[in-house]
């Protein structure tokens, strides 16, 4: 895996895409989001937003080794990328709970968005290193 990772490099627009996408669905109004009690129940939504912010920073920091394949040690951009999407997440929190019809600030999606963002960065760590 670690060959066909550093192999392939597509450059920031798989993270790009990914963003503007995660940010229309963040930004969507509550009433277009499908409600089901058995999803409410298992709180898939803290889910969800583990799953976008995980793989927003592993798009990223891929885009980056595209860009900076002789790079020895990356972990310090891609510690950046990971602080910059938990803010990304803070701020979308905020907008949701002024701007976005039913939808509201909810701390347990911060952190959700955090462990996602921490998680997407160590497996890029562990991925893209060289050794």
């Amino acid at each position: 895996m670690r060959s066909f990772l550093n192999k392939y490099r597509p450059g920031y627009l798989p993270a790009i895409i990914w963003l503007i996408f995660s940010t229309y669905l963040f930004c969507s109004p509550g009433s277009v989001v499908p409600k089901y009690e058995w999803l409410i129940q298992i709180n898939f939504d803290k889910l969800v937003h583990f799953g976008i912010f995980s793989v927003q920073v592993f798009l990223t920091c891929w885009g980056y080794r595209g860009r900076n394949p002789d790079t020895v040690s990356p972990t310090i951009p891609f510690l950046l990328f990971t602080m910059l999407a938990i803010a990304f997440g803070v701020v979308i929190e905020f907008l949701q709970d002024g701007y976005i019809p039913n939808r509201s600030f909810q701390v347990g999606d911060i952190v959700a968005d955090t462990l996602g963002a921490a998680i997407g960065c160590w497996i890029s760590i562990l991925g893209f290193s060289k050794k």
